[in-house]
């Protein structure tokens, strides 16, 4: 029993540490795909059709771009139409 409790203690020490960004440095940045809309566009279709060989951390990268792409700096307010739509 006293040696089951330091062992539970290093396992479970040892499962908290996990791969980090720094471990992936051959990866882009979300700020360097979001700025080059050719690349994104080319590593999205590659995530879509063979997202085993790219890797999960590139893939959501990709898709965290194209988010940021997509929905600005979110700063920009939303701004209606001083007229209402005319059905």
């Amino acid at each position: 029993m006293k040696k089951t409790i330091p062992f539970l203690l290093a396992t479970a020490v040892l499962t908290a540490c996990g791969p980090t960004d720094t471990e992936n440095k051959d990866v882009p940045t979300v700020e360097a795909l979001a700025s080059d809309s050719a690349r994104l566009k080319e590593l999205r279709q590659q995530c879509k059709t063979d997202r085993a060989t790219l890797g999960d951390v590139l893939c959501n990268r990709v898709a965290e771009a194209t988010r940021k792409r997509f929905y600005g700096d979110g700063k920009t307010p939303y701004t209606p139409p001083k007229e209402p739509p005319k059905f």
